[in-house]
């Protein structure tokens, strides 16, 4: 029989394969948006790293040979609010981060409430 590898192992494996410039920026996005929902879940899917909420694709952290992009899935309808947010389209809006820049958690944090309220609002 076949085992599906665990999230936590895919996850553990992402980190360990990035390049040392990477390291820092993204394991800081992924502890602010841990830190915002803790009950969100964690896997690699499609190379990024995925957050999702009850099964459903939240957000994605991207990683670029420059900066790390945390990809929101629903960033289109929290434009008003997060002017921060680039991007155009139907759906997703990014938020970019230099990997030799700190990274705004409060921000980070901020938009994943916001993000997560929109998929429950829309989930009920």
């Amino acid at each position: 029989m076949r085992h599906l590898v665990r999230p936590a192992a895919l996850v553990a494996n992402f980190f360990d394969m990035l390049p040392p410039a990477q390291v820092a920026t993204a394991t800081a996005i992924q502890q602010a948006v841990i830190a915002a929902e803790p009950d969100l879940a964690q896997t690699v899917r499609w190379g990024n790293l995925m957050f999702l909420y009850r099964g459903s694709n939240l957000m994605a952290m991207a990683l670029h040979k420059g900066q790390a992009h945390l990809q929101v899935l629903n960033g289109a309808e929290l434009m008003m609010r997060f002017p921060q947010l680039d991007g155009v389209g139907r759906g997703m809006r990014i938020l970019k981060f230099r990997y030799s820049q700190p990274v705004d958690a409060l921000l980070i944090g901020e938009v994943v409430r916001a993000s997560l309220g929109l998929l429950q609002a829309v989930a009920r």
